[in-house]
Protein backbone atom coordinates (compact mmCIF):
# COMPACT_ATOMS: atom_id res chain seq x y z
CA UNK A 1 0.00 0.00 0.00
CA UNK A 2 2.75 2.38 0.74
CA UNK A 3 4.31 2.00 -2.64
CA UNK A 4 0.99 2.37 -4.54
CA UNK A 5 0.54 5.81 -2.56
CA UNK A 6 4.07 6.96 -3.50
CA UNK A 7 3.33 6.56 -7.36
CA UNK A 8 0.33 8.60 -7.03
CA UNK A 9 2.02 11.39 -5.56
CA UNK A 10 4.41 11.23 -8.57
CA UNK A 11 1.86 11.10 -11.36
CA UNK A 12 0.07 14.39 -9.61
CA UNK A 13 3.58 16.16 -9.58
CA UNK A 14 4.03 15.24 -13.58
CA UNK A 15 0.30 16.35 -14.31
CA UNK A 16 0.73 19.48 -12.63
CA UNK A 17 4.08 20.65 -14.07
CA UNK A 18 2.20 19.91 -17.43
CA UNK A 19 -0.35 22.10 -16.90
CA UNK A 20 1.99 25.30 -15.10
CA UNK A 21 4.06 24.89 -19.09
CA UNK A 22 0.82 25.48 -20.41
CA UNK A 23 0.08 28.80 -18.84
CA UNK A 24 0.87 31.41 -21.04
CA UNK A 25 3.97 34.36 -19.65
CA UNK A 26 3.08 37.05 -18.62
CA UNK A 27 4.62 40.05 -21.01
CA UNK A 28 7.48 42.40 -20.14
CA UNK A 29 6.66 45.77 -18.18
CA UNK A 30 8.02 48.90 -19.74
CA UNK A 31 9.81 51.63 -17.25
CA UNK A 32 8.11 54.00 -15.77
CA UNK A 33 8.18 57.45 -17.69
CA UNK A 34 10.74 60.23 -15.26
CA UNK A 35 9.10 62.81 -13.78
CA UNK A 36 7.92 66.08 -16.16
CA UNK A 37 10.52 68.87 -14.91
CA UNK A 38 9.17 71.55 -13.56
CA UNK A 39 8.51 75.39 -15.61
CA UNK A 40 11.22 77.82 -15.09
CA UNK A 41 9.93 80.94 -12.74
CA UNK A 42 9.50 83.71 -14.33
CA UNK A 43 12.07 86.69 -13.75
CA UNK A 44 10.98 89.88 -12.12
CA UNK A 45 11.02 92.75 -14.08
CA UNK A 46 12.93 95.58 -13.43
CA UNK A 47 12.07 99.41 -13.96
CA UNK A 48 14.29 100.71 -16.74
CA UNK A 49 17.19 103.36 -15.03
CA UNK A 50 16.74 106.72 -15.38
CA UNK A 51 19.14 108.04 -18.48
CA UNK A 52 22.10 110.49 -16.82
CA UNK A 53 23.38 112.98 -18.52
CA UNK A 54 26.99 112.55 -19.58
CA UNK A 55 29.85 113.50 -17.32
CA UNK A 56 32.95 114.75 -17.92
CA UNK A 57 34.59 111.33 -18.00
CA UNK A 58 32.19 110.25 -20.47
CA UNK A 59 32.82 113.08 -22.59
CA UNK A 60 36.52 112.47 -22.30
CA UNK A 61 35.96 109.01 -23.55
CA UNK A 62 33.78 109.45 -25.89
CA UNK A 63 36.51 111.98 -27.43
CA UNK A 64 39.35 109.30 -27.17
CA UNK A 65 37.54 106.86 -29.34
CA UNK A 66 37.34 109.16 -32.07
CA UNK A 67 40.65 109.61 -31.82
CA UNK A 68 42.71 107.49 -33.96
CA UNK A 69 44.34 104.31 -31.94
CA UNK A 70 47.95 104.84 -31.52
CA UNK A 71 49.94 102.00 -30.32
CA UNK A 72 51.88 102.73 -27.14
CA UNK A 73 55.56 102.80 -27.33
CA UNK A 74 57.20 99.95 -26.56
CA UNK A 75 58.98 99.32 -22.66
CA UNK A 76 62.63 99.78 -22.51
CA UNK A 77 64.37 96.44 -21.49
CA UNK A 78 64.87 96.10 -17.95
CA UNK A 79 68.76 97.20 -16.44
CA UNK A 80 70.83 94.28 -15.60
CA UNK A 81 71.50 94.64 -11.67
CA UNK A 82 74.85 95.00 -11.18
CA UNK A 83 76.37 91.68 -9.34
CA UNK A 84 77.74 92.41 -5.94
CA UNK A 85 81.39 91.14 -5.34
CA UNK A 86 82.09 87.97 -4.06
CA UNK A 87 84.22 87.95 -1.06
CA UNK A 88 86.11 85.43 0.98
CA UNK A 89 85.06 86.44 4.42
CA UNK A 90 81.18 85.57 4.75
CA UNK A 91 79.36 88.93 4.44
CA UNK A 92 82.54 90.99 3.72
CA UNK A 93 81.81 94.03 2.10
CA UNK A 94 84.80 95.61 -1.11
CA UNK A 95 84.40 98.86 -2.20
CA UNK A 96 85.19 99.00 -6.26
CA UNK A 97 87.15 101.80 -7.95
CA UNK A 98 83.84 103.46 -8.94
CA UNK A 99 82.69 103.41 -5.20
CA UNK A 100 85.71 104.88 -3.81
CA UNK A 101 85.96 107.80 -6.83
CA UNK A 102 82.60 108.41 -5.88
CA UNK A 103 83.46 109.02 -1.88
CA UNK A 104 86.08 110.85 -3.24
CA UNK A 105 84.08 113.27 -4.83
CA UNK A 106 81.72 113.38 -2.11
CA UNK A 107 84.22 115.03 0.25
CA UNK A 108 85.75 117.48 -2.25
CA UNK A 109 81.86 118.69 -2.70
CA UNK A 110 81.46 118.35 1.15
CA UNK A 111 84.99 120.45 1.33
CA UNK A 112 83.61 123.18 -1.29
CA UNK A 113 80.26 123.91 0.78
CA UNK A 114 82.41 123.90 3.83
CA UNK A 115 85.57 125.39 3.26
CA UNK A 116 87.33 122.64 5.11
CA UNK A 117 91.66 122.69 4.42
CA UNK A 118 92.47 119.16 2.66
CA UNK A 119 96.14 118.07 2.35
CA UNK A 120 97.48 117.24 -1.07
CA UNK A 121 100.96 116.43 -2.77
CA UNK A 122 102.01 119.02 -5.18
CA UNK A 123 102.55 116.77 -8.38
CA UNK A 124 103.63 118.96 -11.25
CA UNK A 125 103.23 122.47 -12.45
CA UNK A 126 102.33 123.69 -15.79
CA UNK A 127 102.05 126.74 -18.11
CA UNK A 128 98.62 127.73 -19.01
CA UNK A 129 97.58 129.53 -22.51
CA UNK A 130 97.89 132.76 -20.87
CA UNK A 131 101.35 132.16 -20.22
CA UNK A 132 100.56 132.12 -16.22
CA UNK A 133 101.99 129.06 -14.11
CA UNK A 134 99.67 126.35 -12.14
CA UNK A 135 100.72 124.18 -9.99
CA UNK A 136 99.01 120.52 -10.23
CA UNK A 137 98.33 119.01 -6.41
CA UNK A 138 97.46 115.50 -6.15
CA UNK A 139 94.52 114.60 -3.66
CA UNK A 140 93.74 111.24 -3.87
CA UNK A 141 93.72 110.58 -7.40
CA UNK A 142 91.74 113.85 -8.22
CA UNK A 143 93.88 116.87 -10.40
CA UNK A 144 93.60 120.35 -8.19
CA UNK A 145 94.44 122.83 -10.27
CA UNK A 146 96.27 126.13 -8.09
CA UNK A 147 97.49 129.17 -9.56
CA UNK A 148 100.58 130.90 -8.87
CA UNK A 149 99.66 133.50 -7.29
CA UNK A 150 97.42 131.64 -4.88
CA UNK A 151 100.24 129.23 -3.47
CA UNK A 152 101.80 132.23 -1.50
CA UNK A 153 104.90 131.88 -2.04
CA UNK A 154 106.25 135.00 -0.23
CA UNK A 155 109.11 136.78 -1.44
CA UNK A 156 108.11 140.20 -0.47
CA UNK A 157 110.83 140.76 2.10
CA UNK A 158 113.51 140.22 -0.76
CA UNK A 159 112.48 143.21 -2.96
CA UNK A 160 113.31 143.22 -6.64
CA UNK A 161 110.95 143.54 -9.79
CA UNK A 162 107.86 141.58 -10.41
CA UNK A 163 109.78 139.66 -13.27
CA UNK A 164 112.58 138.65 -11.46
CA UNK A 165 109.96 137.39 -8.47
CA UNK A 166 108.13 135.47 -10.43
CA UNK A 167 111.23 133.18 -11.93
CA UNK A 168 112.47 132.73 -8.34
CA UNK A 169 108.61 131.91 -7.36
CA UNK A 170 108.66 129.36 -10.33
CA UNK A 171 112.29 127.68 -9.26
CA UNK A 172 111.11 127.39 -5.54
CA UNK A 173 107.58 125.96 -6.64
CA UNK A 174 109.82 123.16 -8.96
CA UNK A 175 111.89 122.53 -6.23
CA UNK A 176 108.96 121.59 -3.81
CA UNK A 177 107.44 119.48 -6.47
CA UNK A 178 106.36 116.40 -4.42
CA UNK A 179 105.65 118.55 -0.66
CA UNK A 180 102.79 117.89 1.11
CA UNK A 181 100.02 121.40 0.57
CA UNK A 182 97.16 122.77 2.15
CA UNK A 183 94.39 124.17 0.29
CA UNK A 184 90.64 125.07 0.32
CA UNK A 185 88.37 124.26 -2.38
CA UNK A 186 87.37 127.46 -4.96
CA UNK A 187 85.33 125.53 -7.53
CA UNK A 188 84.74 121.93 -8.83
CA UNK A 189 82.96 120.67 -11.58
CA UNK A 190 80.82 117.47 -11.52
CA UNK A 191 80.67 116.88 -15.21
CA UNK A 192 84.64 116.90 -15.80
CA UNK A 193 85.78 116.37 -12.53
CA UNK A 194 87.73 119.40 -12.82
CA UNK A 195 89.16 121.01 -9.37
CA UNK A 196 90.22 124.48 -8.55
CA UNK A 197 91.93 125.17 -4.96
CA UNK A 198 94.08 128.46 -3.52
CA UNK A 199 96.76 127.08 -1.30
CA UNK A 200 96.91 131.07 0.31
CA UNK A 201 93.32 130.55 1.60
CA UNK A 202 94.59 127.56 3.84
CA UNK A 203 97.45 129.16 5.47
CA UNK A 204 95.72 132.54 5.97
CA UNK A 205 93.10 130.11 8.01
CA UNK A 206 95.95 128.08 9.98
CA UNK A 207 98.10 130.91 10.90
CA UNK A 208 94.55 132.85 12.26
CA UNK A 209 94.18 129.54 14.26
CA UNK A 210 97.41 129.24 15.31
CA UNK A 211 99.39 132.60 15.57
CA UNK A 212 96.27 134.71 16.80
CA UNK A 213 93.34 132.72 18.48
CA UNK A 214 93.92 131.87 21.91
CA UNK A 215 91.98 130.95 25.28
CA UNK A 216 92.41 133.70 27.74
CA UNK A 217 91.46 131.03 30.53
CA UNK A 218 94.12 128.50 29.44
CA UNK A 219 96.78 130.41 27.94
CA UNK A 220 97.76 134.06 26.98
CA UNK A 221 99.55 132.69 24.11
CA UNK A 222 99.08 131.47 21.43
CA UNK A 223 99.75 127.73 20.18
CA UNK A 224 102.86 128.92 18.24
CA UNK A 225 104.83 131.13 20.27
CA UNK A 226 108.64 132.51 20.76
CA UNK A 227 110.69 129.87 22.21
CA UNK A 228 108.92 127.10 21.58
CA UNK A 229 109.44 123.74 19.95
CA UNK A 230 106.85 123.16 16.77
CA UNK A 231 106.90 120.30 14.09
CA UNK A 232 107.01 121.65 10.73
CA UNK A 233 107.29 120.23 7.09
CA UNK A 234 110.07 120.45 4.69
CA UNK A 235 108.58 122.18 1.42
CA UNK A 236 111.69 122.99 0.03
CA UNK A 237 115.67 121.94 -0.15
CA UNK A 238 118.35 123.68 -2.05
CA UNK A 239 122.14 123.44 -1.10
CA UNK A 240 122.40 126.14 1.54
CA UNK A 241 118.69 126.18 2.73
CA UNK A 242 115.95 124.38 3.36
CA UNK A 243 112.15 126.33 3.46
CA UNK A 244 109.81 125.06 6.08
CA UNK A 245 105.78 125.31 5.93
CA UNK A 246 105.29 125.42 10.06
CA UNK A 247 101.34 125.95 10.60
CA UNK A 248 100.62 128.51 7.12
CA UNK A 249 103.66 130.18 7.50
CA UNK A 250 106.55 129.78 5.62
CA UNK A 251 110.32 130.64 6.34
CA UNK A 252 113.78 129.55 5.11
CA UNK A 253 116.60 128.28 7.23
CA UNK A 254 120.62 128.12 6.34
CA UNK A 255 122.60 125.75 6.14
CA UNK A 256 124.67 127.51 9.17
CA UNK A 257 121.38 127.30 11.43
CA UNK A 258 120.64 123.75 10.98
CA UNK A 259 123.37 122.04 13.08
CA UNK A 260 125.97 122.57 14.87
CA UNK A 261 128.45 120.63 12.02
CA UNK A 262 129.27 122.31 8.92
CA UNK A 263 126.59 120.78 6.09
CA UNK A 264 128.04 121.24 2.61
CA UNK A 265 125.29 120.10 0.81
CA UNK A 266 121.75 120.40 2.55
CA UNK A 267 119.98 118.11 0.24
CA UNK A 268 122.73 115.05 1.82
CA UNK A 269 120.50 115.68 4.83
CA UNK A 270 117.06 117.20 4.20
CA UNK A 271 114.49 115.69 1.66
CA UNK A 272 110.84 117.60 0.29
CA UNK A 273 108.14 115.74 2.92
CA UNK A 274 110.16 115.21 5.78
CA UNK A 275 108.62 116.32 8.95
CA UNK A 276 111.28 118.01 11.44
CA UNK A 277 111.65 119.77 14.41
CA UNK A 278 112.27 123.51 14.49
CA UNK A 279 112.47 126.10 17.24
CA UNK A 280 110.26 129.34 16.90
CA UNK A 281 112.99 132.42 17.12
CA UNK A 282 110.96 135.18 16.25
CA UNK A 283 107.17 136.17 15.63
CA UNK A 284 106.40 139.01 14.12
CA UNK A 285 103.29 140.72 12.34
CA UNK A 286 99.83 142.31 13.74
CA UNK A 287 97.42 140.42 10.73
CA UNK A 288 97.30 137.05 9.18
CA UNK A 289 98.72 138.46 5.61
CA UNK A 290 101.52 140.48 7.30
CA UNK A 291 102.81 137.30 9.96
CA UNK A 292 106.53 136.50 9.62
CA UNK A 293 108.15 133.82 11.16
CA UNK A 294 112.03 132.72 11.82
CA UNK A 295 112.87 129.46 12.90
CA UNK A 296 116.40 127.35 12.82
CA UNK A 297 117.21 123.76 13.76
CA UNK A 298 120.46 124.52 15.63
CA UNK A 299 118.95 125.67 18.81
CA UNK A 300 117.80 121.89 19.50
CA UNK A 301 121.09 120.10 18.65
CA UNK A 302 122.78 119.01 21.07
CA UNK A 303 126.24 121.05 20.64
CA UNK A 304 128.80 118.81 21.44
CA UNK A 305 131.54 120.31 19.89
CA UNK A 306 133.52 121.66 22.63
CA UNK A 307 133.72 118.21 23.88
CA UNK A 308 134.72 116.67 20.37
CA UNK A 309 136.98 119.46 20.06
CA UNK A 310 139.13 118.45 23.47
CA UNK A 311 139.93 114.81 21.70
CA UNK A 312 141.81 116.91 19.02
CA UNK A 313 145.64 116.91 19.49
CA UNK A 314 147.81 119.76 17.73
CA UNK A 315 150.15 117.73 15.39
CA UNK A 316 147.91 115.27 15.27
CA UNK A 317 146.44 113.97 12.11
CA UNK A 318 143.24 112.54 11.20
CA UNK A 319 140.53 111.98 8.11
CA UNK A 320 137.90 114.37 6.90
CA UNK A 321 135.32 115.45 4.42
CA UNK A 322 135.30 118.72 2.37
CA UNK A 323 131.76 120.67 3.24
CA UNK A 324 132.83 123.74 1.08
CA UNK A 325 135.61 126.05 -0.65
CA UNK A 326 135.39 129.58 -0.14
CA UNK A 327 137.53 132.20 -0.29
CA UNK A 328 140.76 130.13 -0.51
CA UNK A 329 139.40 128.49 2.64
CA UNK A 330 138.41 125.13 2.68
CA UNK A 331 135.86 123.96 5.23
CA UNK A 332 135.76 120.50 6.60
CA UNK A 333 134.25 118.04 8.72
CA UNK A 334 136.64 115.87 10.75
CA UNK A 335 135.86 112.20 11.20
CA UNK A 336 135.96 112.63 15.22
CA UNK A 337 132.76 115.32 14.82
CA UNK A 338 135.11 118.59 14.65
CA UNK A 339 134.58 121.77 12.29
CA UNK A 340 138.01 122.62 10.98
CA UNK A 341 139.38 125.56 8.52
CA UNK A 342 142.82 124.49 5.94
CA UNK A 343 143.69 127.48 4.53
CA UNK A 344 146.56 125.49 2.80
CA UNK A 345 147.07 122.09 0.59
CA UNK A 346 149.96 120.38 0.08
CA UNK A 347 148.49 118.31 -2.68
CA UNK A 348 148.32 119.56 -6.32
CA UNK A 349 145.41 119.02 -6.90
CA UNK A 350 142.60 121.55 -5.82
CA UNK A 351 140.21 119.95 -2.97
CA UNK A 352 136.68 120.09 -3.70
CA UNK A 353 133.48 119.58 -2.54
CA UNK A 354 132.66 116.04 -0.76
CA UNK A 355 136.59 115.82 -1.04
CA UNK A 356 138.12 112.80 1.59
CA UNK A 357 141.53 114.64 2.78
CA UNK A 358 144.00 114.66 5.32
CA UNK A 359 143.97 116.79 7.55
CA UNK A 360 146.92 117.91 10.58
CA UNK A 361 145.54 120.24 13.04
CA UNK A 362 148.26 123.15 14.06
CA UNK A 363 145.76 124.91 15.97
CA UNK A 364 142.61 124.89 18.33
CA UNK A 365 140.34 128.21 18.30
CA UNK A 366 137.97 127.50 21.53
CA UNK A 367 135.89 130.40 21.12
CA UNK A 368 134.74 128.79 17.97
CA UNK A 369 135.32 125.20 18.21
CA UNK A 370 137.03 124.90 15.42
CA UNK A 371 140.42 123.48 14.47
CA UNK A 372 142.87 125.01 12.24
CA UNK A 373 145.46 123.50 10.28
CA UNK A 374 147.00 122.17 6.51
CA UNK A 375 145.28 119.50 4.52
CA UNK A 376 148.27 117.46 3.41
CA UNK A 377 146.75 115.42 0.92
CA UNK A 378 143.76 114.09 -1.00
CA UNK A 379 142.74 110.32 -0.01
CA UNK A 380 139.74 110.54 -2.73
CA UNK A 381 137.94 113.43 -4.49
CA UNK A 382 134.12 113.11 -5.25
CA UNK A 383 133.94 113.26 -9.24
Amino acid sequence: MPRKKAETEVIEDEQTLEQAQDIPLPEEVPPAPPPPEEPPRPRRARAPKKAEPPGETAVIAAASAELPSEKPPPKPPPRARAASVLTIEAGGQIETPEDQAEQIWHEIRNALRTRKILTGSLGGMERGDSGSVIAVADYKGLRVAIPLSEMMIDLAEDGGQRGEMLLRQSKILGNSLGAEIDFIVKGADTKTRSIVASRRDAMLKKRKLFYFDFDAKISKLPRVYEGRIVQARVVAVAEKAVRVEIFGAECAILARDLSHDWIGDARDYYHVGDEILVKILEVRGDSPEDLRVRADVRSIAENAARDNLEKCKVQGKYAGKVTDVRRGSVFLRLGIGVNAIAHTCYDNRMPGKKDDVSFVVTHLDRDRNVAMGIITRIIKQNI
